[in-house]
């Protein structure tokens, strides 16, 4: 079955074929499985913050001008003074 369309097709079949129980158990995994996809991600865009804001720091603290800070980390300008001591 190379046709990803029949395959797909073929898949939901069987999905429907299988009883409510069996059904419900499998929504349940699916949704289990995107509720964790959303959890990563989130922990991913957080870290890459976390690393700009921790980069925008050691910056400030070498004296870089804060407008090359604002375009190496991608920070906006008040992103940037909120990181200051």
């Amino acid at each position: 079955m190379n046709e990803p369309m029949l395959k797909k097709a073929m898949d939901t079949l069987e999905f429907l074929s299988h009883d409510a129980a069996t059904r419900m158990a499998y929504d349940a995994r699916m949704k289990a499985l995107s509720d964790e996809k959303s959890m990563i991600e989130g922990a991913r865009a957080e870290g890459l913050r976390e690393g700009k804001q921790e980069m925008a720091r050691e910056l400030l603290a070498l004296g870089v001008d804060m407008s090359t800070i604002v375009k190496a980390s991608g920070l906006s300008e008040e992103e940037i003074r909120k990181l200051l001591p």
